[in-house]
């Protein structure tokens, strides 16, 4: 067996460096991929190692393997504080019973599920964009969840108590099971949920990160204009913003008209708000030359025409670089 601890305690820099040892052995061939190794923290970051040519049987305290072209975590690579595999975009296979704190399996956009019997504190599943099943023996033992991005899970068990619970993105998320509660928040952020279970009624809410209210999540038709645009938390009415939607700006009193033109769908006009403590909200209302149909296009505050602003919606700077092809 080789262990890079060294008796009886050895000091940070003697166990970093035994680590590193073990590291260099297994990434340069020299060690037997078939002998376990015990050690304290493994980091094989950057190495191009596959799982073959890793050891069979690894116990340690930190395992990274982040962005290694793995397609599998073979059961006999145990880490009890840290299981790192953001990256690993071959991944597609995790071990039934997977056990420990943290388990970070961000932008591993193979893993269709998470493995059976799974026992974590902590999951970072965030950009997982082909994840689709959370088995009910999974479990996330009281830390937190991100599964941000995550646009194809359709469902979730009752996940008992969570610190957070994060699903901004995951749109096709329509439905949370009762029973799962959070200590801190829950960010629902542009994803298909539009009710919440019993058991998270009066959780604390997020807006893509923002701090928000339960009127802003789910009944942002109610909110008022001019109690909106009052708000002094920047971050908070940018959201409101957001949620609304600009047409609902169209009528107050403060809106500026910076210029107007027309195209084939007829006049366009660069409007303006005030807000306080930020940077104006601009947009450009245009109709559809097909439909009719009234657009508010959101642009930066900078534009000062018409033009210029639907130029930068095309990806150019400069308006003059820009040939608008009229729809026959």
């Amino acid at each position: 067996m080789f262990k890079s601890r060294k008796a009886p305690f050895p000091t940070k820099a003697e166990q970093a460096k035994a680590d590193k040892a073990v590291v260099d052995a297994i990434a340069s061939g020299r060690h037997d991929p078939a002998l376990p190794v015990e050690a304290c923290r493994l980091d094989f970051t950057g190495f191009r190692l596959s799982a073959s040519q890793l050891p069979r049987d690894i116990t340690c305290r930190e395992l990274l393997l982040a962005k290694l072209p793995i397609d599998e975590v073979l059961p006999g690579w145990r880490a009890s504080s840290l299981l790192s595999l953001e990256g690993c975009a071959s991944l597609i296979r995790l071990p039934q019973g997977l056990s420990t704190a943290t388990l970070n399996i961000s932008q591993c956009v193979a893993l269709k599920q998470l493995p059976q019997a799974m026992s974590v504190n902590y999951l970072n599943a965030s950009q997982c964009t082909a994840l689709e099943e959370w088995p009910e023996s999974a479990q996330v033992r009281s830390g937190g969840v991100d599964l941000t991005g995550c646009v194809r899970v359709t469902r979730l068990p009752a996940i008992g108590n969570v610190s957070f619970l994060n699903l901004a993105g995951c749109e096709r998320l329509t439905e949370l099971a009762d029973g799962t509660t959070v200590s801190s928040w829950l960010d629902i952020s542009r994803s298909g949920i539009r009710v919440l279970p019993p058991s998270l009624e009066g959780a604390p809410l997020r807006w893509g990160g923002v701090l928000v209210t339960e009127q802003i999540v789910f009944r942002p038709e109610t909110l008022e204009v001019d109690k909106v645009l009052q708000d002094r938390n920047i971050e908070r009415r940018r959201v409101c913003v957001e949620r609304m939607g600009p047409a609902r700006f169209l009528s107050h009193p403060g809106i500026r008209v910076l210029d107007t033109d027309s195209d084939r769908g007829g006049t366009r006009r660069l409007l303006q708000i005030p807000l306080r403590g930020d940077e104006p909200l601009a947009v450009v209302d245009v109709r559809c030359p097909s439909t009719g149909r009234q657009y508010l296009v959101r642009v930066p505050p900078a534009m000062r025409t018409c033009r210029q602003a639907m130029a930068w919606t095309a990806g150019f700077d400069n308006p003059d670089e820009v040939e608008f092809v009229e729809e026959t």
